[in-house]
């Protein structure tokens, strides 16, 4: 798969997992012309320590289903702040204090803001729960 389509497949699954596991104020930021580590950067927002670790959690799940696993996680331990390294695309799941905090959409305010909710299919996420508990029934 070419590295560009490789990119956007990633952010999509990355994306999914984080709406399905109720993650808050999800921004994409694209830094390809400001970073040499990474294409893509997205932060969410976790609720508690235990929800950003659930969400962390179910981004690697998601992608481990897909054969992708990640080059680098830090921060599981404490839960404040998880960062998952993808390579083309690095995920940030933060609290809100800790995001707040930290503001990295100012520090890198030159990246171009992606929007993947409009390229994401209506309801996916929420459709794969239905069938769960239609399933668990």
């Amino acid at each position: 798969m070419p590295k560009r389509s490789r990119g956007k497949q990633l952010q999509t699954w990355i994306h999914d997992a984080l709406v399905d596991a109720k993650a808050q104020d999800i921004t994409v930021l694209d830094v390809r012309k400001l970073s040499d580590f990474t294409d893509t950067m997205m932060i969410a927002t976790g609720t508690s320590t235990r929800h950003v670790a659930a969400v962390a959690e179910r981004v690697r799940e998601m992608l481990r289903e897909h054969g992708v696993r990640a080059v680098g996680v830090e921060g599981e331990q404490v839960g404040d702040w998880v960062l998952l390294d993808f390579g083309d695309v690095v995920v940030h799941v933060m609290r809100s204090q800790v995001r707040d905090f930290y503001n990295l959409e100012k520090l890198w305010s030159d990246a171009k803001p992606v929007d993947l909710a409009k390229a994401a299919k209506p309801g996916r996420a929420s459709a794969r729960r239905r069938s769960s508990k239609v399933a668990a029934q």
